[in-house]
C-alpha cells in the first residue's frame, strides 16, 4: 500500500471512528429495542468533494447514515497534500478494498456493543475529479446476526401476528416488521407469502385504529422504500428535485425483467393506493412501461372481479376496484335515473367492491347538503341530487346500511378534516329532510370514528336550524352531539329554555357515562359557569331542571 493510500485511510478512519465512538455513547443501552432490530448502523460513505474552484481544494465527506439525495448533513474533514497524488487505480485497488476490510472487522465485532451494527452494511466509495467520478460499493453481511433475526422473525410471526387476541405486537414493533416483510434476505418477495401476514396483523389491530393506522402507514413506507430503492433503479432513473419521478433507462431490456419481482411491485402498488392513490397511479403506469399486461387491466378495467361498465334506461356506470373508482353519467335527470345509479352501487358494494370509494360524476344538477364543513365533491353533490327526491329515501337508506362502515374512509377528497365514513352523505341528508330516519341517524352516530372524523361536529347545527329543539327530537339531539369529536364547539342554536326541554334532556341523558354527560352539556351550554348563569337567570319550573343538568356536571 503506498503512503499516499496509507495517509488517506488513516485520516478517513480515525474520523469514522470518533463518530462512531460518540453515538454509540448516545445510543445507550436501547432497553426498548425491538427484538426485530439486529442493530442500528448499516451504512457508511466516504466522499472526496472536489472544490468549487479545484477539483484538489474539496474535502472529505463522511456518512454514517444514508442521505437524502436533497440533504448534505455529512461529516466534513480537511484532506492533507497527499489527496492529489492519488490516481484512480490506487483509490480502487488499494484504497477501497482496504476500507472494506477495516469495516467488515470491525462491523463483524462487538467493540460497539452488540446491536451497534445491524447484521447487513454498505460501504459507499465516491471521489470526484474535474471531469472524472468514482464510485463503488461493497456489501457485508453477519451471517450470524442474520440467523438469530430469522429466528426472532419467525417466533415474532407466531407469537404476535398469528396469535389470537388480546395479544398484540408492540407498538415499536411495527415499522421493524412492516420493513422486514420486504427485506429479501428474510422474506420471499411474493404476494401469497406476505399478504396474509398484513391482513393478519390488520385484522387483529381493527379495533385499535390508532394503532392500525400507525400499521397502515409503516406497511406502505415499507413498500415505497422497497420500490424506490430496489425495484425501480433497476430500470428508472429517478428525476425532479426530490427524485420523486422516473424515467426509463436507455436500452433497457423488458425481456430481462423478472416477472415475480414485477408482480411484486404490482402488488406493493395497490397496497399503497389504499392511503396514496396517485403513488399507486405512477407505479403502475411504470409497471405498463415494463411490459406489464396486468397492471394496464387495473388501470382501465380493474381486478376483472366486477363488470367493469353498465349502459341503463337513464344512467350509464362504469367502475373500477383497483383505483377505488365509480363513474355516473345521467342522461336524464329524473328520479328513476338515480334510483338507477343507487341500485348500481349497491350491487357493487354488495359484491365486494371496495366502500372506500370514490366517484366521478356528470350531471347537470348540484346539489349539496347545508352542513358546514362537508367537501363539496362529486361524491356529496351525487347524493344531495338524490335526496331531492323523496321516493327515494328508502333507497338511500338501503344504500347506507350497506356502506356504513366502521374506520373505513371514502376517498373522494385527500386524507384529512373532510374525509368522511361511508354512507355519511346518505345519512346526513336523510336526518335532516325525514323524521322516519333519525335511528339511521343514531345507528351512525354511534359507528362513526369521533377520533378521526370531524365533519359531523356540524350536523348538530345543520339538524336544529331544519327540526328545532323538541322534546320528542331529544335523544337524538344527545345522539348526534355524543357522535361529535371531543374538542367540538358549543352548538349555538340549542337552547333549553323550557321546562320540558329540560326535563327531556335529563331523561335523555340517564343511563350515560360521566364523560358523555359532560361532553353534551358543554356542546349545549358551554361550561359550568355558563350553565350557572342560566339558572341564575331561570324561573321554576325552568330553574329546578337546569339545577338538575348542572348536577350531572361532575
Amino acid at each position: 500500500m503506498s503512503q499516499y493510500v496509507e495517509s488517506f485511510l488513516n485520516e478517513v478512519w480515525n474520523e469514522v471512528m470518533a463518530i462512531y465512538a460518540r453515538e454509540s455513547r448516545n445510543m445507550g443501552q436501547g432497553k426498548n429495542r425491538s427484538r426485530l432490530q439486529a442493530g442500528m448502523k448499516d451504512y457508511l460513505r466516504v466522499a472526496w468533494r472536489k472544490g468549487k474552484f479545484s477539483w484538489a481544494e474539496g474535502h472529505i465527506h463522511i456518512d454514517v447514515y444514508e442521505p437524502f439525495s436533497w440533504n448534505d448533513s455529512s461529516y466534513q474533514i480537511e484532506a492533507g497534500p497527499y489527496i492529489t497524488e492519488l490516481t484512480d487505480e490506487q483509490l480502487t485497488r488499494e484504497f477501497f478494498p482496504a476500507l472494506c476490510e477495516r469495516m467488515d472487522q470491525l462491523f463483524q465485532s462487538q467493540e460497539f456493543g452488540p446491536q451497534f451494527f445491524d447484521y447487513q452494511f454498505s460501504v459507499v466509495f465516491e471521489f470526484e475529479r474535474e471531469n472524472l467520478n468514482i464510485t463503488l460499493q461493497h456489501r457485508l453481511v453477519n451471517e450470524s446476526k442474520l440467523t438469530e433475526l430469522r429466528k426472532s422473525l419467525e417466533h415474532f410471526i407466531q407469537t404476535k401476528i398469528m396469535s389470537e387476541l388480546p395479544v398484540l405486537p408492540g407498538e415499536h414493533d411495527l415499522f421493524f416488521f412492516a420493513n422486514l416483510l420486504v427485506n429479501p434476505d428474510l422474506m420471499k418477495q411474493e404476494e401469497q407469502e406476505i399478504d396474509p401476514l398484513i391482513r393478519q396483523l390488520s385484522d387483529k389491530l381493527r379495533k385499535f385504529p390508532k394503532r392500525r393506522d400507525e400499521w397502515v402507514r409503516h406497511y406502505t413506507s415499507a413498500f415505497k422504500h422497497w420500490a424506490q430503492k430496489q425495484f425501480l433503479p433497476r430500470y428508472f432513473d429517478p428525476v425532479g428535485d426530490y427524485g420523486q419521478e422516473w424515467v426509463m433507462k436507455e436500452r433497457t431490456d423488458l425481456t430481462a425483467v423478472d416477472s415475480g419481482e414485477l408482480n411484486f411491485f404490482l402488488y406493493a402498488a395497490l397496497q399503497i393506493g389504499s392511503s396514496d392513490p396517485n403513488t399507486r397511479q405512477v407505479y403502475l403506469e411504470l409497471a405498463v412501461q415494463l411490459g406489464s399486461e396486468q397492471a394496464l387491466a387495473y388501470l382501465n378495467t380493474g381486478s376483472g372481479q366486477f363488470s367493469s361498465a353498465y349502459r341503463g334506461e337513464r344512467m350509464e356506470g362504469k367502475n373500477n376496484d383497483v383505483t377505488k373508482m365509480i363513474e355516473i353519467r345521467i342522461l336524464s335527470e329524473e328520479e328513476q335515473a338515480y334510483g338507477e345509479a343507487l341500485n348500481y352501487i349497491i350491487g357493487l358494494l354488495r359484491q365486494g367492491f371496495p366502500k372506500s370509494y370514490r366517484l366521478k360524476l356528470k350531471s347537470s344538477q348540484k346539489h349539496f347538503l347545508p352542513v358546514k364543513k362537508l367537501a363539496k365533491s362529486k361524491l356529496h353533490q351525487f347524493f344531495a341530487n338524490a335526496l331531492s327526491y323523496p321516493s327515494l329515501y328508502p333507497k338511500l337508506a338501503e344504500y347506507a346500511d350497506t356502506a356504513m362502515e366502521e374506520f373505513a374512509w371514502y376517498e373522494d377528497v385527500e386524507p384529512g378534516e373532510k374525509s368522511v365514513m361511508p354512507g355519511t352523505y346518505a345519512v346526513m341528508g336523510l336526518g335532516l329532510y325525514s323524521e322516519a330516519y333519525f335511528p339511521l341517524v343514531c345507528r351512525y352516530m354511534e359507528l362513526v370514528d369521533t377520533e378521526h372524523q370531524m365533519v359531523q361536529d356540524g350536523y348538530a347545527e345543520a339538524f336544529v336550524a331544519t327540526h328545532g329543539v323538541k322534546v320528542e327530537h331529544m335523544p337524538v339531539i344527545v345522539s348526534i352531539l355524543l357522535g361529535g369529536n371531543e374538542e367540538g364547539r358549543p352548538v349555538k342554536n340549542i337552547t333549553i329554555d323550557r321546562p320540558e326541554l329540560a326535563e327531556a334532556l335529563i331523561q335523555a341523558l340517564k343511563g350515560r357515562e360521566n364523560h358523555e354527560v359532560e361532553l353534551v352539556l358543554c356542546r349545549i351550554f358551554g361550561s359550568p359557569k355558563k350553565l350557572s348563569g342560566a339558572v341564575r337567570q331561570a324561573q321554576p319550573p325552568l330553574r329546578d331542571g337546569l339545577e338538575q343538568l348542572l348536577t350531572l356536571w361532575g
